[in-house]
């Protein structure tokens, strides 16, 4: 009986041990969490995205010493649904994004929308849908029996706006199992390219009838080649919208948050952080949200919710 007792007792006190050591090290990770900056992007490049962003919020972790932050941390998220968990769980703190994926994730994980960013060093852009200079396609109706090359679903100007468009000219896109697939003749059919350099790739090919994405990428060399681009041209163009926007989850340390805008609307007064706005995506400054943007933002929502069960 008694070395019964003895091992109830030493089970217990094993049972204990391991309760108050699972304790420390949630609260151990739980303060580490608290003093960790984590900025957080939607990539299918993560490598490259995250030379972008470190530089940033090293920077930015940088000057929060004083509330506690001594580690900064890069996250990435493989599509949007991805990143509003991340948001939802607390994972992430800071999320730098376009129109489209800004909206969805403050509509679906609470995140808020803090500064516009004038990524590339401008405020706005705006979606091209081009062709080659050969091609027979002159207007949007033209395209009715298409091919038409995108990013992914998850782009604002080369994904979310021409869709947006197109049903707005009383046009049926259709999703096409390759880009190479015979589309609907009453329909247009669209298929995901991946980058833009491939959508301009595949139309100076032929592969596709036309593409889409926003202006700038229509003049840098990198995404739409000199060699391309004297054989295309562009037969529409869309209205402007906001270049990007920087965002926060909603439970984020009010202290944080604050710190955060005024460190960014700061930034381009600083000589030393020109490195640091040229590596986050040729930033060229941060401002406030004013009535205008939040203007344009809620014609975006509207035409979001317009499309909401159309996309496939």
């Amino acid at each position: 009986m008694a070395s019964i007792l003895r091992l109830i007792k030493c089970i217990l006190s094993v049972s204990i041990m391991l309760h108050v050591s699972g304790h420390a090290a949630a609260s151990g990770a739980a303060d580490l969490r608290a003093r960790t900056l984590v900025i957080g992007k939607v990539s299918d490049s993560p490598r490259k995205h995250f030379t972008r962003l470190k530089p940033m919020v090293e920077y930015v972790g940088k000057k929060m010493a004083d509330l506690g932050i001594t580690r900064t941390r890069v996250l990435m998220a493989k599509n949007n649904a991805q990143m509003i968990r991340y948001l939802r769980e607390g994972k992430v703190d800071w999320v730098t994004e376009t129109v489209f994926s800004s909206l969805v994730f403050r509509d679906q994980a609470g995140a808020e929308i803090i500064l516009r960013k004038w990524k590339k060093g401008v405020p706005g852009y705006h979606t091209v849908f081009f062709t080659r200079k050969e091609s027979d396609i002159h207007t949007l109706k033209d395209l009715q029996g298409r091919r038409i090359a995108l990013e992914d679903p998850g782009s604002t100007t080369a994904f979310f706006v021409p869709m947006t468009i197109l049903f707005g000219e009383g046009l049926q896109p259709e999703k096409l199992k390759t880009i190479r697939s015979t589309p609907s003749p009453d329909k247009v059919g669209y298929g995901f390219a991946g980058g833009e350099i491939n959508i301009a790739t595949w139309v100076y090919q032929g592969l596709a009838d036309a593409g889409a994405y926003n202006d700038l990428d229509w003049n840098t060399p990198d995404h739409t080649p000199p060699s391309f681009k004297k054989d295309l041209r562009i037969f529409h163009r869309a209205e402007k919208m906001p270049r990007g926007f920087e965002l926060v989850r909603s439970d984020l340390d009010p202290k944080i948050k604050i710190r955060l805008k005024k460190i960014l609307l700061e930034i381009g007064k600083d000589p030393d952080a020109g490195d640091v706005l040229f590596s986050y995506q040729r930033t060229a400054r941060f401002d406030e949200i004013d009535d205008e943007t939040n203007a344009v933002l809620e014609v975006v929502r509207q035409q979001m919710v317009r499309l909401a069960g159309k996309l496939h």
